[in-house]
């Protein structure tokens, strides 16, 4: 291991595959701790639990706080998978490139690609958010204003270093903290209190099993608040595209990683207990947050306000961490040569400025999305489950890379310092869950139709894969990828 460690400033880097200190610029360690920490929450609240938990909490009662625990609980063991994976050899940037390693370079491209696009359409839903939430404020404002100001905000935040989307994170996921927590305190005292609404509900714990018990929507319930719940972890992997830009590394990821099940236990468990002991679950309104309507209820007016601008730096938030990882995907799957050259070339700052600039490109999409009128609203079930669906997928590709290491590596297994519990048994396990949350997409016809579209991806993937595998020099560029990755491990 400490071989490894004291090469961290020239390995995982990325610059092109077996060039040393002396080649082009590599990725610069600028993230430190406190990034890492505030990125893996970000990535782990999203926008779903604001907006996204009125309606599970309408389609699965009190049940729903389960529902989080268990899919918590699973991605805890993918993140784990990928922890162990990234810290086996620190010249892996990201898990598309333990994947091309160890399953084949089909599967770095698949893989690759696939995360991309799961950011791109959901960093789009999110500067169509960003544009219907600052209406809020000026409601004859053009909805394309917003959303290039957005756009070109986002891509000045992050051409400059890679310290500065760090910082950016910090703040955003900073301020989705204080309103969670803001709302624990809150919630509590008003069940301490014994308050009453004004429909003469009255606060209290027992309105968690006090109207049909724990399950009263029933298993089909159940099943349908993990359609939805999902949504809300996508992003939770996304400190796995920090391993190239993680000051320490080795002590850093597993502090963040290792996090996550209190961060999940806080942020939701005790979040939607708190939202369902004060607003008994049938009268939440699945089309509002509950976090306004619990705010509006405690009688604080300037609620509503507020919570609409936590809502926006977490569309926000979300959108900064698309624009970052989508950008460090497409570099690394430039270094293999699964993408244009151009796209693997860094600024003088280190900064891959041209993959940032060809992602941010394609979120200009979402400006004419808003031209679409009512479609875009009738479309947003559709885009979130098409992105669960992606996701879903890339934590596969996590978790089958590892049963393969495991395997053909156990050397490493046995050295590393942040071993996966469970191991093999669990990543079975996880894709057991995968199986069920696949079949749970298709118990709704519009979460069907979603899982219906989504082969579209990959077969033009496929299509792609099949024209670039051919051409010497991706075959060159890989060969050089694995030469370097071998002699890091010698």
């Amino acid at each position: 291991m400490a071989d490894r460690t004291s090469s961290t400033d020239s390995i995982g880097s990325g610059g092109d595959p077996g060039t040393g200190a002396g080649g082009e610029p590599h990725l610069s360690r600028q993230l430190a701790n406190r990034h890492i920490q505030l990125i893996a929450i970000g990535g782990a609240i999203g926008t779903g639990l604001f907006m996204g938990s009125g309606k599970t909490i309408s389609l699965a009662g009190p049940s729903v706080i389960f529902v989080y625990m268990i899919i918590g609980f699973m991605l805890f063991f993918v993140m784990r998978a990928m922890g162990e994976l990234l810290l086996s050899n620190l010249h892996y940037k990201s898990f598309s490139d333990f994947t091309a390693d160890l399953l084949g370079p089909w599967a770095g491209f698949f893989t690759g690609w696939t995360y991309w696009f799961c950011w791109i359409v959901t960093g789009i839903a999110d500067i169509i958010a960003i544009s219907g939430y600052v209406r809020y404020w000026w409601p004859d404002l053009q909805l394309w204003i917003p959303a290039l100001v957005a756009i070109a905000a986002l891509l000045l935040l992050n051409l400059p270093t890679v310290r500065a989307f760090g910082e950016t994170e910090f703040w955003f996921a900073l301020i989705k903290i204080i309103a969670i927590l803001s709302l624990i305190v809150v919630g509590l005292v008003m069940v301490f209190t014994h308050f009453t609404s004004p429909n003469g509900s009255e606060a209290g714990f027992d309105n968690l099993w006090n109207d049909g018990g724990m399950f009263p929507t029933g298993a089909m319930g159940f099943v349908a608040g993990f359609q939805i719940a999902v949504f809300a972890f996508v992003g939770i992997e996304l400190v796995g595209t920090t391993a190239a830009e993680a000051k320490d590394p080795e002590k850093n990821l597993p502090k963040a990683i290792n996090s996550i099940p209190i961060r999940i236990l806080l942020f939701y468990v005790v979040s939607l207990i708190v939202i369902i002991s004060v607003t008994p679950w049938r009268e939440v309104v699945p089309g509002v947050s509950p976090f306004t309507a619990m705010f509006t209820l405690a009688g604080l007016g300037i609620a509503a306000g507020v919570i609409q601008f936590v809502v926006l730096t977490s569309a926000a938030s979300s959108a900064n961490s698309g624009i970052y990882s989508t950008s460090r995907m497409v570099y690394g799957l430039a270094q293999e040569g699964d993408a244009p050259a151009g796209l693997g070339r860094l600024s003088s700052r280190k900064v891959p400025a041209n993959a940032l600039m060809f992602s941010c490109a394609f979120l200009l999409s979402a400006i004419a999305l808003l031209f679409s009128g009512d479609s875009v609203i009738e479309a947003f079930t559709t885009v979130t489950t098409i992105s669960s669906v992606l996701f879903i997928f890339v934590w596969t590709m996590i978790l089958a890379s590892y049963i393969v290491y495991r395997k053909r590596r156990p050397e490493l297994h046995e050295a590393s310092k942040f071993k996966m519990p469970g191991g093999v048994v669990m990543c079975w396990v996880v894709l057991a869950f995968f199986v069920f949350l696949i079949w749970a997409l298709t118990q709704e016809d519009d979460t069907l139709e979603a899982l219906l579209v989504t082969p579209v991806w990959f077969i033009v993937l496929g299509i792609a894969w099949a024209v670039i595998r051919r051409r010497a020099p991706h075959r060159a560029r890989y060969a050089a990828f694995k030469a370097e990755l071998e002699e890091r491990r010698t």
